[in-house]
């Protein structure tokens, strides 16, 4: 098994970094629209439309293509959600990672790189909500690549990297449907410390709800 390297970002891994994240935050589509379907009031909705339709047209086949139109609708509502945050982050930072993450001493971004590629990144800055504290950003890990503890290693350094700054905590937001993600972050020491839905429409409709986690270094000083 080759070794993975944990390295500070240089320039030529741009693209790189901005693939994996993209495919990483893609891969929860299907993830989410499973998450609307399991919510009640979509529940209520699909079967009061397809009882009404089936009565007022007394044939199956209305209400199914009603139903399926519906259903294809929503998923497109998911993938917009998604594709609308990934272009967010770009905007915000990723089109940027040096500007934003390697000219202040309280912040950084890391990749992981095994046999010359990089496989995972992840980074940090002072948050903006919780003073004293930097927030762990864009974790993501090649698929190919997981279950190899990438994601736990990229973890440590932040955690590492925000001790050696003299923060309080590392805090960190990640949504309902990453459940891998959140064990992973309860297994590193994280504790979730809030949840509150995201405010688009469409999301508080189907309870989309985020997680902030938080890593209080003193605990976690204890623990160890």
């Amino acid at each position: 098994m080759s070794a993975v390297q944990i390295r500070k970002f240089r320039g030529e891994d741009d693209e790189t970094v901005k693939e994996l994240f993209t495919l990483g935050m893609s891969e929860h589509v299907p993830s989410a629209f499973v998450h609307i379907l399991k919510q009640p009031p979509t529940q209520m909705v699909l079967m009061c439309l397809f009882c009404a339709l089936l009565t007022s047209s007394k044939s199956f086949l209305l209400p199914i293509l009603a139903i399926t139109l519906l259903l294809a609708a929503a998923r497109q509502s998911v993938v917009y959600m998604f594709n609308r945050y990934i272009d967010t982050s770009l905007r915000k930072d990723l089109d940027s990672i040096s500007a934003t993450y390697l000219t202040g001493k309280d912040s950084c971004f890391w990749v992981a790189e095994c046999d010359g590629r990089v496989v995972g990144c992840v980074s940090c800055l002072p948050s903006e909500d919780a003073s004293g504290c930097l927030e762990l950003k864009r974790m993501s890990v090649s698929r190919s690549h997981r279950g190899r503890g990438i994601a736990k290693a990229l973890c440590r350094t932040v955690v590492e990297f925000t001790r050696d700054r003299g923060f309080a905590a590392v805090i960190l937001y990640t949504s309902v449907v990453q459940t891998d993600a959140q064990k992973l972050y309860e297994h590193v020491g994280f504790e979730k410390v809030r949840e509150f839905v995201v405010p688009e429409l469409f999301a508080r409709i189907t309870n989309f709800t985020l997680f902030e986690y938080r890593l209080d270094l003193q605990g976690e000083r204890k623990r160890e």
